[in-house]
């Protein structure tokens, strides 16, 4: 998502009072958007963007069967564009990103988690955990409270037998070289203490974007996975693409090679990005170059304004056929179109707490999931 503006004063003031909370209960940490205004209203904050994941290889799976979205959590591989279990079965990632978990770490819990997977048939969780925004983990964000938070995240979706997506979520500071040595050093403790859990996967920049190359990306990434590597050699890394995660073609004419199990982000929001942006991200994957949407939502890219059904039925349809996981923006009662909460409830979501957003995708996920587990 593709965040615009600054938090302020009020911003501020909610960054205090929340601190407090979390000294009780939880840490902090960061994600796509800013704070909210309260601990439940979130307003000025960053909006949404886009990301694609691949893997250097371009061999082809020849998988034995039909993809899964199973939410039993198994080891993952991939090989040419499909991920895979053990058996070299597709499997599907279908899930929900966090917004910024500085600015709304009440979502962060594993209650929460397990009713989405119950009631909704997801098997991801993404944790987004901002960097160089107000209360960022590279700016003037409490570094100790937001790996918390982070490690709270990533239990919860433990417990409930979920996938769970550690993402260091560069936005507003462009080029993920800025903080190269706080990501090696972010990245090695997460991988160290997660080591062989397959739950966990590494998004490692979210969205290079102005006139970060795809050269600095790469840069960054063979400095970042190494780190991963040596505690974990066969975690699944995710590495973000140029231009809010657009320009995959960039990635799949020059890939990381030597790593093993790699995948592209791209990012897409409905009511913004159609056929062009698709068929990048369809031929891609048809060329066996591995591409994970890690963000997408219905609105317009600034993750506000109305949604688009009827494109975003497109582009999941896309995806279900070409075995590509997904995971929608946002876990928050933002004041804005990609929100997927209209009030205040963080545990036990009903019908009556979500946005038009949240009750397609939960109609959508339900509709195709004995498709998804053919």
């Amino acid at each position: 998502m593709r965040h615009t503006g600054q938090p302020g004063l009020a911003a501020r003031v909610a960054r205090i009072a929340m601190a407090l909370a979390i000294s009780m209960a939880v840490g902090m940490t960061g994600a796509c958007g800013s704070e909210p205004e309260t601990p439940s209203t979130a307003t000025n904050q960053p909006t949404a963007s886009e990301e694609k994941s691949a893997n250097s290889g371009k061999q082809s799976a020849e998988p034995s069967e039909q993809p899964t979205n199973s939410a039993t959590v198994v080891p993952l591989h991939v090989k040419g564009a499909k991920l895979l279990d053990e058996q070299n079965h597709p499997r599907q990632l279908r899930g929900v990103s966090t917004h910024g978990i500085a600015w709304f770490p009440q979502y962060v819990n594993a209650e929460l988690f397990g009713n989405l997977k119950r009631e909704w048939g997801i098997n991801t969780v993404r944790l987004a955990m901002y960097t160089g925004e107000e209360g960022g983990y590279t700016t003037n964000g409490n570094k100790e409270e937001l790996r918390k938070l982070v490690h709270q995240g990533v239990d919860a979706a433990i417990k409930q037998d979920l996938y769970v997506i550690v993402d260091w979520h560069t936005l507003s500071d462009n080029n993920p070289l800025t903080s190269v040595d706080a990501a090696k050093r972010f990245f090695d403790e997460m991988s160290h203490d997660y080591a062989g859990k397959p739950n966990v996967i590494y998004e490692i920049c979210n969205e290079p974007n102005g006139t970060t190359t795809w050269a600095q990306v790469k840069q960054y990434a063979e400095q970042i996975i190494p780190v991963i590597r040596a505690n974990d050699k066969n975690a699944l890394i995710l590495v973000g693409t140029t231009n809010w995660c657009q320009n995959i073609g960039e990635a799949e004419a020059d890939p990381i090679t030597g790593a093993g199990n790699l995948m592209y982000t791209m990012h897409f929001y409905a009511a913004e990005h159609h056929e062009e942006l698709r068929n990048a991200m369809v031929s891609a994957v048809e060329n066996g170059f591995p591409v994970f949407v890690s963000e997408f939502g219905l609105t317009q890219a600034s993750g506000d304004g109305a949604i688009d059904t009827a494109s975003a039925q497109v582009w999941l349809n896309a995806m279900d056929e070409h075995d590509i996981s997904y995971v929608i923006w946002n876990l928050s009662n933002k004041n804005e179109g990609s929100a997927l909460f209209v009030t205040g409830e963080t545990r036990n979501p009903q019908t009556s707490d979500l946005s038009a957003e949240a009750e397609w995708y939960r109609g959508y996920l339900k509709q195709h999931a004995t498709e998804a587990n053919r």
